[in-house]
């Protein structure tokens, strides 16, 4: 009985383990779980995540240039007050001079008693990257209120929100005297009627460098401010600093620059002066300021900037020829680009041969970037302003070299080339962008994906679709991948099978 009931045991067993497979077989599969994309994950952050993930986010963000959380950061920066978030959105928003954040940070410089002193710091940086130039008002009240530790940045937004695309003739431009801070500054007798919003900032700006003893720390960036405005009122100011062999080297060149950047032939005068400065900085900055000015004393001043030892006023001279795009200093450009020892100069000399742009320079050009025994750096600029001038011809020739480049693992040089070509626009770049996106690398497929956006590829809609799966090409790169579709009007699908 015994041993029968151990065959009963071991053919029980026998059926028992065929049976169990098969029911498993038969009985339904268990849904596979969705697959989230790097998008979904991110948004996840976004609505959960700790001051140091969405920190970090942004900064992520901010490396690979993505928009579509844009709306998402926009809400949150609606919401929080936490220093290090709203800092960091600002200053992603601001770098890319992108609005929709201006009532935010208009909020926290009206309300900075409540927010981090950060916080308000980026916001005023903010409106200022916009031009915002409804903060105008907001922006001199700040500056009015006595708190230095806004001031310095202050002053730069409000130069820079005085050229804010939104005014116009048919916009009235805010009342000084409707801001009560303002009444200690301007008197009523004393605020100008100048039309214009620039007239009225650099009005300002001028009555806060002459009466409010605005600090040493202070006064280069007033001037700097001022010119920004580009506004003609402060012309006698400048000439006097400029003129002012006593005044300090720094506030004398800013107000060099302020001056070049307002290009009002009265303030001619005091610049031809400054080119004979025995400062050499201070020569150097006048040489460069000549840029938008015409005439025979420029010219020769400009040509005459060739010749100083001070590595600077060359500079300045190469600066101020390719601006006027003054055909005169071809020949000296040339020789600065090719034999000059300091490579500040070289660049700026390719720069301006590239602005001037007629067949002479473009063969000088031509020549500075086809010769492979010049510089990687001499090369690189040569190609950047042979792009600009005529990226059909040269856009292609360009990834002939970033080829060549990559056989003799030069890094540097091709690394230099895929920067330059990132933004250029030209539909002879569609071969070489679908030869980059299925046989490049990583890097080379990035820049496809930048060609393809600039210029609307469409035709390589599934060559860039190729990229969403992010576990054959990358998480990085799939993200890329997927912003270049949405922002070119075409779905965005993600195979799960893929």
């Amino acid at each position: 009985m015994k041993k029968q009931g151990q065959k009963l045991l071991i053919i029980f067993m026998l059926v028992f383990s065929i049976l169990i497979p098969l029911a498993a077989d038969e009985a339904p599969a268990a849904p596979a779980p969705a697959v989230r994309t790097v998008e979904d994950q991110q948004r996840d952050i976004m609505r959960f995540g700790t001051e140091g993930e969405i920190t970090a986010l942004i900064q992520v963000l901010r490396n690979e240039n993505i928009t579509y959380l844009d709306d998402d950061l926009i809400e949150i920066a609606e919401r929080t007050r936490n220093r290090s978030i709203l800092s960091g959105i600002f200053g992603f928003f601001g770098e890319r001079e992108e609005s929709g954040l201006e009532e935010r940070a208009l909020r926290a410089i009206t309300g900075r008693d409540y927010e981090a002193n950060d916080t308000v710091l980026a916001a005023v940086d903010y409106l200022g990257r916009v031009k915002a130039a409804e903060a105008a008002g907001v922006l001199m009240a700040l500056i009015t209120s006595g708190e230095s530790r806004f001031l310095n940045n202050a002053i730069r937004a409000l130069g820079r929100v005085s050229r804010g695309e939104e005014v116009s003739e048919a916009i009235e431009p805010p009342e000084l005297s409707e801001l009560p801070e303002l009444e200690l500054v301007l008197s009523d007798d004393e605020i100008p009627e100048h039309k214009t919003l620039p007239d009225r900032i650099a009005t300002f700006l001028l009555d806060y460098f002459q009466n409010r003893n605005p600090g040493e720390e202070n006064r280069r960036e007033i001037i700097l401010a001022i010119g920004e405005t580009e506004s003609s009122v402060a012309v006698t100011f400048l000439s006097d600093i400029i003129t002012n062999d006593d005044e300090r080297m720094m506030l004398r060149v800013a107000a060099l620059g302020a001056m070049s950047r307002i290009g009002d032939e009265e303030g001619l005068d005091a610049i031809i002066e400054a080119v004979s400065a025995t400062d050499p900085h201070v020569r150097s900055a006048a040489v460069a300021a000549l840029g938008p000015f015409s005439g025979e004393v420029v010219e020769n001043a400009i040509l005459e900037g060739f010749r100083d030892s001070f590595h600077n006023t060359r500079v300045g001279a190469a600066s101020a020829s390719g601006r006027r795009q003054l055909e005169s200093a071809i020949p000296f450009l040339r020789f600065r680009a090719q034999n000059d020892e300091v490579p500040a100069v070289r660049d700026e000399a390719i720069r301006a041969l590239g602005a001037i742009n007629n067949s002479e320079t473009m063969e000088i050009l031509d020549t500075l970037f086809t010769e492979r025994r010049n510089s990687d750096r001499v090369r690189l600029v040569s190609a950047e302003m042979l792009l600009r001038n005529d990226p059909d011809t040269y856009g292609p020739r360009v990834g002939m070299e970033m080829d060549y480049a990559r056989t003799r693992n030069q890094t540097a040089l091709l690394n230099g080339f895929i920067r330059i070509l990132g933004p250029v626009k030209s539909p002879a770049l569609e071969d070489l962008a679908r030869r980059l996106i299925t046989a490049g690398g990583v890097i080379e497929r990035s820049l496809a994906l930048d060609l393809i956006l600039n210029n609307e590829f469409r035709n390589l809609e599934n060559e860039v679709r190729i990229l969403l799966d992010e576990r054959r090409h990358g998480a990085s790169l799939a993200r890329k991948a997927r912003s270049t579709l949405e922002r070119l009007g075409l779905d965005v699908e993600v195979d799960a099978e893929t």
